[in-house]
């Protein structure tokens, strides 16, 4: 296995593959690299190099206790980029990964990076505030530590299907897509896992999108009933100087598997523009 040391010597799991402009992914919580299946196969089919990390506390990366907070997961994607001595580089993130996405532009800057992609990302901030109103109560997450405390094997089952629409009426629903969520969460670390909740619910990544300088595509469904848009995709198209929002009609918070073929034309047009 491909694996780089960050900073405190944590081990970070990552795929590197095909030849061409540089793709780089982050992946959403409580998932790992393997989140990216259908666009790493497409998009390095069509020439492009396609690069995709476990985050720390997930999938097949090492599972420090102290270290799992979105400054540190900022620099071990940094870590990743120069080592890898990645240039003109487009950045993707999905959810909890988007937040990577745009911490990392916050405090690394643009040197190495040609675009960005956020797809049902966290940013702007999830948590229901004073001045955010369209926002997550705190009690939601508290509900998913319960959860991931309680009974993280069960929790992951039942999360499965508003992630990715299956509890809507008519969705044609994948046991495989459930078992492969499933196991995703269960390769990480109940520690970085848990601390993560933190990242993707309580952090205001605001600064962070006024920081980003490239042009930058949004996308989010209109039903994604994880990251709902209105307190996400819509705000960071705002923020976000030369961005573009591309909303997906009914579409889900899981939408790079169960709306792959879409996403994926998507992100070649943007990223082959």
């Amino acid at each position: 296995m491909s694996t780089i040391k960050a900073k405190d010597g944590t081990a970070i799991f990552y795929k590197d593959w095909g030849k061409g402009r540089p793709v780089v992914f982050s992946h959403g919580w409580p998932l790992s690299a393997d989140a990216w299946d259908a666009q790493m196969l497409f998009l390095g089919s069509k020439g492009f190099r396609v690069i995709a990390h476990d985050r720390r506390g997930h999938g097949r990366s090492e599972q420090p206790w102290d270290g799992n907070d979105m400054d540190t997961y900022a620099d071990d994607l940094a870590a990743l980029i120069e080592h890898l001595d990645l240039k003109d580089a487009t950045l993707v993130g999905h959810s909890t990964g988007g937040g990577e996405v745009a911490h990392y532009i916050g405090r690394h800057g643009t040197q190495r990076v040609a675009k960005a992609v956020l797809i049902g990302a966290v940013p702007p901030l999830m948590l229901k505030t004073a001045d955010n109103s369209n926002g997550t109560p705190i009690d939601v997450f508290d509900g998913i530590r319960k959860g991931v405390v309680d009974d993280r094997s069960q929790f992951f089952k039942d999360l499965a299907m508003p992630f990715y629409g299956y509890n809507r009426p008519n969705a044609k629903v994948s046991q495989g897509v459930i078992d492969s969520f499933w196991a995703q969460g269960m390769a990480g670390s109940i520690k970085g896992l848990y601390d993560c909740i933190k990242q993707f619910s309580e952090v205001d990544y605001t600064g962070d999108l006024k920081k980003i300088d490239v042009p930058t595509l949004v996308l989010h469904g209109d039903d994604d009933q994880i990251v709902p848009i209105e307190a996400s995709g819509r705000q960071t198209a705002k923020i976000v100087k030369n961005a573009t929002l591309k909303v997906y009609p009914g579409g889900q918070h899981g939408m790079c598997t169960v709306e792959a073929d879409k996403v994926n034309a998507d992100l070649l047009e943007f990223i082959g523009s």
